[in-house]
This record gives C-alpha cells, sequence and structure tokens, in this order.
C-alpha cells in the first residue's frame, strides 16, 4: 500500500473545515438545544455525519482514509479542548451565561433570545424546588444549556437542572 502524502494532507484539510462548519452550526442552534438534544435534533446529527462523510474522506474511503479522518478530529477537537481554557477563546466556542432572572424580575429579552418559553422557564424553576418567580434572585441560562437558579438571598443554592423539552 503506497501512502500519498497530498492525499493524507487533503483528508486532514476536508476534516478541519468540516468539524469548523458543524461547530458553527451547533453554536448557531444555541445552548438551550445543546443541553437536551430533541429527537429532532437527534435525528440532525445523524444525518450531518451521514452526509459529510464523503466530503471529508473524497474519494478515499479504504480503512487508513478513515483513520486519517478519525485521528484529525480527535487533534482538532483535544487542540480546541486546550484553548477554550483562554478567555477570547472560551467566548467564542462556548458564549457567555445568559441572565434569565434578577431579583424576582424576568428578562424577558433574553429570555426570547434564548429561545426558551415562560412555560419552561417556570419548569426549571419547580425543578429547583421554587414556587414563584419573585423568590429567586438569580437565574442564569448557563454556557451548557442548562439554567441555573439562586433564590432566598442566596442562602441556598438549588441544583443546576436541565430544561425538558416536549
Amino acid at each position: 500500500m503506497v501512502i500519498d502524502q497530498n492525499e493524507i494532507l487533503q483528508i486532514c484539510l476536508r476534516v478541519a473545515v468540516i468539524y469548523v462548519i458543524v461547530l458553527a452550526g451547533l453554536r448557531v442552534m444555541g445552548k438551550r438545544e445543546i443541553a437536551q438534544l430533541s429527537v429532532i435534533d437527534f435525528v440532525l446529527v445523524l444525518l450531518i455525519s451521514n452526509a459529510v462523510q464523503n466530503a471529508m474522506l473524497g474519494s478515499d474511503t479504504t480503512l487508513f482514509g478513515g483513520i486519517v479522518a478519525a485521528i484529525t478530529l480527535f487533534v482538532i477537537n483535544f487542540v480546541l479542548k486546550q484553548v477554550e481554557n483562554y478567555g477570547p477563546f472560551r467566548k467564542l466556542l462556548e458564549g457567555n451565561p445568559v441572565l434569565l432572572i434578577y431579583e424576582g424580575k424576568v428578562n424577558a429579552s433574553n429570555l426570547k433570545k434564548s429561545g426558551i418559553s415562560m412555560a419552561e422557564l417556570e419548569a426549571a424553576l419547580r425543578a429547583h424546588g421554587v414556587k414563584h418567580i419573585e423568590e429567586v434572585n438569580l437565574g442564569m441560562l448557563e454556557v451548557n444549556g442548562n439554567i441555573s437558579i439562586l433564590s432566598n438571598n442566596y442562602t441556598i443554592k438549588t441544583e443546576t437542572k436541565q430544561i425538558k423539552q416536549d
């Protein structure tokens, strides 16, 4: 078996481009979507992986080509995990937490931008053991898509719970 370095570089480049495009697409979907994939989102991820397979490997559908693609994905993932710990890269890759509730008042603008309905926010509050929004000192949509709630003047920190979608 002759290993063509040009073919290996082409696979690595294709994989890197597809990785960046899929990463950007997932960032556009938003924090809420990533925290808990619905059935529709799960199907999308499966179909995307199948759709981009040929684009990543090109005409090289050999075992070796698949190994090169897999190693490239692992390397890219490792590098991004290392750089996401540095300020500007973290914001670019993960975004910032979003303020949803402050001192018992809902930030309707941020709620709308985040794509969270009032019913979903109220369900998250109930999951945290909070009956009324007025009891909440701070409610945040975290970068991982979870909603965290601080209530009772921050003396009780409830567990972070994921919001459920119907």
